[in-house]
C-alpha cells in the first residue's frame, strides 16, 4: 500500500508530506483547489509522462517521492530485482522533474529507467477515472484481467510454456533447413569426389616416390648407350694384354728378377679390367627398363597431381581430403535424418500448443460468462441496470501467441437495443467510471494492485447512486487500499480517512497561492461534508444531514 507521498514544487504545491492509512481515503475540495495536481504528481512518481510545465513557477525543478509498504515476493519487488535494483525495506519511487523538461527516475535511491519505474508503478497502483490513459480501459489488459478473475494462471502458464517450446522447435527446424539448403547443393559434388578419390587410392609419399622413379628411368635411357660403348671399349685391349701376360709369365723362369714387377702389374691391370667390366655390366642391367613402366609411372604421377589441383590440396593429402569429403557426405545424410526428426518435433510441439490453447480458450469462454453475470449484479445499484457489459472472446486458431489464440475485450451496451461496442468508445465519462467500479468490485481480490485510485468516479450521478458508489468503494477498501477524489458527500461519508485540498496564500510574493492538504478530524469532516451538500452557504440543516451521512457511513 501507499504509505507516504512527498511533493516539492509541483505546480501550486510548494511542499506537501502526506501519510496514507489503510482502507478508504477520500480527497475533497472545491473545483480548482488542486486535486488533479495531486493526482498528476502521484502519476509522475509512478512513471507518468514528464512535463516541464509541472514545475512550480520560478523553480528549477520539482520532485515527487512515493513510499510503498509491500510484502516480500510482490510483483513490484520482482520487477525491481529483475532491473538489478536493491529492494530491501520499503519500495521508494522518486521522480525529479526539471523545468527544461528533463526528468530523473530513482527506485530506492538508485537510478532507474522510466520504463522500469512505470512497470513497477503499474504493479503498485491502478488509477481509474474518465480518461483513456487510466487502467482497465486498455484492451491489451483485458485478457490478463479475465485470466486473473477465473484463476487461469496455471493454464496460461501451460500455454506460454507450450508456445516457448513451439517457438524453439520451429527455430531449430528453420536453422536445420537453412543448413541443409546450403549443403544439399554440395551433395552431388561430395559423392563424386569421394568416388573419384577412392578409386585413385592415393597414398602419402607416393608422389615423391613416383617422381624419383620417373627421374631414374629418364636418366637411364640417356646413359644406356654410353655404358654399352664403355663396355665395348673396355673389352677391346683385354685379349692383347692377356696374351702379353702369358708370354711374360713363360719367360719369368729365366729372367724373374726383370719380369716380376711387369707380370704383377699386368695381372693387377687385368683384375681391374674384370672389375670395371662387372661394374659396367651391372650398370647396363640397371639401366635396362620397360618403356611401358615409364609410361605407367608418368600416368600415375600426372593423375595424382591433377587430383591435387582439382581438390586444391597437396598430393600427399588426397587420402585425407577423401576422408573429409566422406565425413561431410555422411553428415548430409545424418542431417536429412535430423531434419525429419525436427519436423516431427515441431509438429508435436504445435499439437501440444493447440491442445493447451484450446483448453485455456474453453475456460476463458466459461469464465467470461460468469464475469458478465457478476458485473451485471453490480450495475443495477449504480444506475446502470439497463446497461450490459459483455466480455468478448474472439478466437483466432491460426495464432500461436504465448497467451493463447484468444483476444479479449470488454464491450458495453448502455441501453437495450443500442449497438454494443468497446468499453472506452461506447460509455460516456460517468458511465465509464461506474463500469470500471463495478468491474473492480468483482475483480479486486483477483490480482488487483495493492492501491486503487478513483478519480471522480461519481461524476454526473445523484444521491442514491453516489451512495451505492460509496458502498462499493468501502467494500473494495476491505481488501485493498482505496483513494477516491470525490465531489459526492455520500462517498466522502463512507471513508475511513478524509483529506481536504484547498488553496491558500503563499508566503513571499503577494498574490501567490499554493495548494495545501489537511487531514480532517470528525468535527471538521462533518463541516466539509455539509459544504459538499449545501454549497458555499453551509446551513444547520446541511450539518445535520452531514451528521446522518457520517453515521450511516460508519455502519
Amino acid at each position: 500500500m501507499l504509505a507516504e507521498l512527498s511533493i516539492r514544487n509541483i505546480v501550486l504545491i510548494e511542499r506537501l508530506d502526506l501519510r496514507f492509512p489503510k482502507g478508504l481515503t477520500v480527497l475533497t475540495g472545491e473545483t480548482g483547489a488542486g486535486k488533479s495536481i495531486l493526482l498528476d504528481a502521484f502519476a509522475l512518481a509512478l512513471g507518468g509522462r514528464g512535463d516541464g510545465a509541472l514545475v512550480r513557477h520560478g523553480e528549477a525543478q520539482g520532485q515527487v517521492i512515493a513510499v510503498f509498504d509491500v510484502p516480500a515476493g510482490h510483483p513490484a519487488r520482482r520487477l525491481a530485482e529483475a532491473a538489478e535494483l536493491d529492494v530491501e525495506g520499503d519500495l521508494i519511487l522518486k521522480r525529479v522533474q526539471f523545468a527544461d523538461g528533463r526528468t530523473r527516475a530513482l527506485v530506492n535511491d538508485q537510478p532507474a529507467g522510466v520504463q522500469t519505474l512505470r512497470a513497477i508503478g503499474a504493479a503498485l497502483v491502478e488509477i481509474h477515472g474518465q480518461h483513456a490513459d487510466r487502467a482497465l480501459v486498455d484492451p491489451a489488459s483485458h485478457r490478463a484481467i479475465l485470466d486473473g478473475h477465473a484463476g487461469l494462471a496455471a493454464e496460461a502458464r501451460a500455454v506460454a510454456e507450450a508456445a516457448r517450446r513451439l517457438r524453439e522447435a520451429r527455430a531449430a527446424l528453420t536453422a536445420a533447413e537453412s543448413r541443409m539448403d546450403e549443403v544439399r547443393r554440395e551433395r552431388e559434388f561430395l559423392a563424386h569426389a569421394v568416388e573419384e578419390l577412392t578409386a585413385l587410392s592415393a597414398e602419402p609419399g607416393e608422389e615423391a616416390a613416383l617422381g624419383e622413379r620417373r627421374q631414374l628411368m629418364q636418366g637411364a635411357e640417356k646413359v644406356a648407350a654410353d655404358l654399352a660403348d664403355a663396355a665395348e671399349a673396355l673389352a677391346a685391349p683385354v685379349p692383347n694384354l692377356l696374351a702379353a701376360l702369358r708370354k711374360l709369365e713363360r719367360r719369368s723362369g729365366t729372367a724373374e728378377a726383370i719380369l716380376a714387377r711387369p707380370v704383377a702389374a699386368l695381372d693387377a691391370l687385368l683384375v681391374s679390367f674384370d672389375e670395371a667390366e662387372a661394374a659396367l655390366a651391372e650398370a647396363v642391367r640397371a639401366a635396362e627398363f620397360d618403356p611401358g613402366d615409364l609410361e605407367r609411372t608418368e600416368e600415375r604421377l600426372f593423375a595424382l597431381r591433377a587430383a591435387a589441383r582439382k581438390y586444391a590440396c597437396p598430393a600427399d593429402e588426397l587420402s585425407a581430403t577423401r576422408d573429409r569429403f566422406a565425413a561431410q557426405h555422411a553428415a548430409i545424410e545424418a542431417g536429412e535424418e535430423e531434419l525429419v526428426g525436427l519436423t516431427r518435433a515441431a509438429a508435436a510441439a504445435e499439437a501440444a500448443y493447440l491442445a493447451a490453447a484450446e483448453t485455456l480458450s474453453a475456460s476463458r469462454i466459461k469464465a467470461a460468462a460468469k464475469l458478465d453475470r457478476a458485473v451485471a449484479a453490480e450495475l443495477q445499484p449504480l444506475k446502470l441496470g439497463r446497461a450490459r457489459l459483455t466480455t468478448q472472446v474472439e478466437t483466432d486458431r491460426t495464432s500461436r501467441d504465448p497467451a493463447g489464440f484468444d483476444r479479449v475485450e470488454f464491450w458495453v451496451e448502455t441501453n437495450p437495443g443500442t449497438r454494443p461496442g468497446p468499453l472506452m468508445k461506447v460509455a460516456s465519462g460517468g458511465e465509464l467510471s461506474r463500469f470500471i467500479l463495478a468491474l473492480k468490485v468483482v475483480l479486486a481480490d483477483k490480482g488487483s494492485a495493492p492501491t486503487l485510485v478513483f478519480d471522480e468516479v461519481d461524476t454526473g450521478v445523484g444521491g442514491a447512486v453516489s451512495d451505492a458508489i460509496g458502498q462499493r468503494l468501502a467494500r473494495l477498501a476491505e481488501r485493498v487500499q482505496v483513494m477516491a477524489v470525490t465531489h459526492a458527500p455520500q462517498v466522502a461519508a463512507r471513508a475511513s480517512s478524509h483529506f481536504l485540498i484547498a488553496k491558500a496564500a503563499a508566503g513571499g510574493r503577494a498574490g501567490r497561492v499554493q495548494t495545501e492538504v489537511s487531514v480532517l478530524e470528525p468535527g471538521s469532516r462533518r463541516e466539509e461534508i455539509a459544504r459538499m451538500l449545501a454549497g458555499a452557504q453551509v446551513t444547520e440543516e446541511a450539518r445535520a444531514a452531514a451528521g446522518r451521512l457520517l453515521e450511516a457511513g460508519q455502519v
